[in-house]
């Protein structure tokens, strides 16, 4: 992938078409047909990915204690999105304790994705400081965001649980 298609990435906002380029070594692209699952809640997460073409649809297992016996492991859709977005999967398990998967990433069409290892990465970070500055700052901007996004969502449910047990 070409650096030009970087730019247009959340977490390479503000980098040259040099700094873009120290990334194209270690960028692999990945296909996923439709119907194909990408991400798994719970996998060991070891990169990130970048979505070039496609729409997923982003989900986590909901696990309800129904008795001593039973539980409910439905999936809920959280988000659909498009390539339009030029939206990344795989931020969270970069920093999060024991590197795990936090949600399921399904393709709904066929998908082209661009992968970048955790370990290519931060070796990156490590070796260009500058550059690694710049995509933690960005990485950082991703997570806040999706932070405030989880809080309103953790605040709908409140309500409504709240509103369902007063009636």
């Amino acid at each position: 992938m070409g650096s030009i298609e970087l730019k247009d990435f959340t977490i390479f906002s503000g980098f040259s078409p040099e700094e873009l380029e120290t990334f194209n070594p270690v960028i692999k692209q990945v296909n996923v047909p439709a119907g194909g699952q990408l991400i798994r809640e719970g996998d060991v997460g070891d990169s990130i990915y970048l979505l070039q073409s496609g729409e997923v649809e982003i989900n986590q297992a909901l696990t309800l204690s129904m008795n001593k016996n039973e539980s409910d492991n439905r999936e809920k859709a959280i988000i659909k999105l498009s390539s339009d977005l030029k939206p990344l999967f795989g931020e969270m398990s970069l920093f999060h304790e024991g590197d795990r998967r936090t949600a399921n990433v399904k393709a709904l069409s066929d998908c082209t994705l661009s992968q970048i290892m955790k370990n290519d990465l931060f070796e990156i970070c490590e070796t260009h400081p500058t550059i690694g500055y710049k995509i933690m700052k960005n990485l950082g901007g991703v997570l806040s965001g999706n932070l405030v996004k989880a809080n309103q969502n953790v605040l709908k449910l409140t309500t409504a649980f709240s509103l369902i047990l007063e009636r």
